[in-house]
């Protein structure tokens, strides 16, 4: 078998393998290419589609609404297009279509289009809209998703963090926009509630949509709802923005969105009326949006993530919350109040923390930030044994960073305390570089020695200052 075939057997066995509709046209609207999984979606044969125009296998397209005819004319792209349209059986299914032109020397002979079935996630979305919509019909349930944050709950004495609860408060008041940033872990949805439950919207609905959990293509739909006949499959159905009507709609990683939603988002909020997706009719909204990224704002903005007027609209007030690791005089503080609140939750009678797993609490890089801490306490107070958590009983990446033969944080006075932490640098300097050695300076390999995750050893190799 000559390479040119060879290759050529080879694309065609790959492409009727994978997972998604793939079907290909000719300049002309002939097919070209139908795989079975194509077929199968379609409920049709390969046969009654191979070698026939695309308007005679679909009747109910023409030539101005078939992405394939589109492209093959055009030579443009169509990318991350939704279709909703009814089979052969007469079953409704629901695809993400990308259709990009088949080029040859310059020239375009054909389109080729890929879809992905995402009728049963579709399905899953509108089920939970549903359930939303009939919960907030019975007026004793009609604070939309539980609201059980408060103030008091945003845990810590950080000079940071005293600031950024102060603001908060005030920002509560009214119903301005709100932008949050922060890692994540770091309790941004938890500080959201906060405002929300300390507003005058507070008996209202707080209804909380994830941006990067729900598909593009579906996305529009649950935020301003479908009208009956707006597309085919269609029935109306209510979106978050009304399901939120006087209360807060808190869109986290916004920064997900697709840029052309966040343009009709922009609209809305500008103008305080939406229309639902294939309807005519405005409706008027109550609503205040709070927004969350879990990268700066300005990043956001410079990796086009986020439209810089839709940042302008949303920012009126700007939150950003620390990680923990900027703010870990607080440990102590978030480590015991989830040590009361697991005591409760695991029935247990756990009453402290020894020093050298306090020690190993402060010292540990916390990537995962508040969350992060909070699963660590849980964990070991699983393990826990007696009235205090051990050293043992923390998560083995939390425990490696305690300081070797030191017993942990304690009574030092003030003018040992300088001491104190010198001699830990020392030692873990000492440490890092000797098994940074060892590995031949591969950080992968000594963080592995020293049973600490590579982000951890790396930034220790930073702050520490250890010579590679």
């Amino acid at each position: 078998m000559e390479h040119g075939e060879l290759e050529t057997s080879m694309a065609r066995a790959i492409l009727a393998s994978v997972d998604e509709a793939i079907h290909a046209i000719n300049a002309q609207g002939f097919t070209i290419y139908y795989n079975r999984f194509a077929a199968c979606l379609d409920g049709l044969e390969v046969d009654e589609v191979l070698g026939r125009h695309i308007l005679e296998v679909y009747p109910s397209l023409k030539a101005e609404t078939s992405t394939l005819l589109r492209v093959a004319r055009t030579g443009k792209p169509i990318l991350n297009y939704q279709q909703t349209y009814k089979t052969k059986s007469g079953q409704i299914i629901t695809t993400v279509n990308s259709t990009i032109p088949i080029e040859r020397e310059g020239q375009v002979v054909g389109a080729v289009e890929v879809a992905k079935n995402i009728t049963k996630i579709k399905e899953l979305v509108e089920q939970v809209a549903d359930l939303r919509a009939k919960l907030l019909q019975k007026p004793a349930e009609n604070t939309g998703d539980t609201v059980s944050y408060t103030f008091d709950d945003f845990v810590g004495s950080d000079p940071k963090i005293m600031t950024l609860k102060t603001k908060a408060k005030k920002a509560a008041a009214t119903s301005s926009s709100i932008l949050v940033s922060g890692e994540t872990g770091t309790g941004k949805e938890l500080l959201v509630q906060a405002i929300h439950h300390a507003s005058p919207r507070r008996e209202g609905p707080f209804i909380a949509q994830n941006c990067a959990a729900i598909p593009e293509s579906l996305l529009e739909g649950i935020l301003f709802g479908t009208a009956k006949g707006g597309f085919t499959g269609a029935v109306d159905r209510p979106g978050l923005f009304e399901l939120a009507h006087g209360g807060t709609l808190f869109l986290d990683e916004i920064n997900s969105m697709d840029l052309g939603l966040q343009a009709k988002l922009l609209r809305v909020l500008q103008e305080g009326v939406l229309r639902r997706v294939g309807d005519t009719r405005l409706r008027k909204m109550d609503v205040r949006v709070i927004a969350c990224t879990n990268v700066e704002f300005e990043t956001a903005v410079q990796q086009k993530q986020i439209r810089l007027d839709l940042y302008y609209r949303l920012n009126v007030v700007s939150l950003h919350i620390p990680p923990l690791r900027e703010r870990k005089g607080d440990i102590p503080l978030l480590a015991q109040y989830f040590v009361e609140k697991f005591n409760h939750k695991l029935s247990r009678d756990v009453l402290f923390i020894e020093p050298a797993a306090m020690d190993a609490l402060r010292t540990y890089h916390w990537p995962g930030n508040v969350r992060e801490l909070e699963n660590a306490i849980e964990g070991a107070m699983n393990m826990a044994e007696g009235s205090a958590i051990t050293l043992q009983d923390l998560p083995p990446a939390v425990a490696g960073a305690a300081s070797p033969g030191i017993p942990g944080a304690g009574a030092e006075s003030p003018e040992s305390s300088q001491s104190y932490h010198a001699m830990i640098a020392d030692l873990e300097t000492n440490i890092i570089a000797k098994a940074l050695q060892d590995a031949g300076g591969s950080v992968s390999l000594a963080a592995k020695k020293l049973g600490l995750p590579r982000q951890t050893l790396q930034y220790k190799i930073k702050s520490l200052q250890v010579k590679q």
